[in-house]
């Protein structure tokens, strides 16, 4: 199959909502799952903050106007499902030295590979990072948007959301070349 652009997703939920979703899920499902996961942490919390994310992409797909790419569109609707999940545990911040939560709760997760200890470390120091520094890192680091799509997801300006991503990326230059 070649690869799905978002005009041929929106074209085919508008002409056949069944195979308009299977499209969406071949070309979204594997990057949002990611999104989320680099913030909740937790595999389960992110295929259930994922499948969440698809139900209401498909619910209000009629109010997706245009304003900004479809995929932004997307990614919005995952960060907040990521965001839903992090207020409800009331702790989205903790010290890196903190041994009961974060990147050490990654340890009873199956799906990490602990075999590449910088990784783990990189996931460390982005986790103890401010919400706003942590998605505006994420979602340039992994996800290689834009500083104007990462702003329209997180609803600030691509100046607050370029600060935000140098300013993360000098915090975790200091750490990764703080510890060995």
């Amino acid at each position: 199959m070649a690869t799905l652009n978002d005009t041929d997703i929106v074209s085919a939920l508008k002409e056949n909502a069944e195979n308009g979703f299977r499209l969406l899920m071949a070309r979204y499902k594997e990057a949002v799952y990611w999104h989320i996961r680099r913030l909740v942490v937790s595999h389960d919390d992110a295929q259930d903050a994922a499948q969440e994310t698809f139900v209401r992409v498909f619910r209000s797909f009629s109010q997706f106007k245009g304003g900004c790419s479809f995929g932004t569109w997307i990614y919005r609707i995952a960060t907040n499902e990521a965001l839903r999940i992090l207020e409800r545990r009331r702790d989205g911040q903790f010290s890196l030295d903190d041994p009961g939560v974060g990147a050490n709760g990654m340890m009873a997760d199956e799906y990490v590979d602990y075999s590449d200890l910088e990784s783990v470390k990189l996931q460390k120091v982005i986790l103890s990072l401010p919400t706003k520094q942590q998605l505006a890192f994420n979602l340039r680091y992994y996800d290689e948007l834009s500083y104007e799509e990462i702003a329209t997801i997180t609803n600030s300006t691509a100046a607050n959301v370029k600060a935000n991503y140098h300013v993360a990326k000098e915090k975790i230059i200091r750490y990764m070349n703080s510890t060995n």
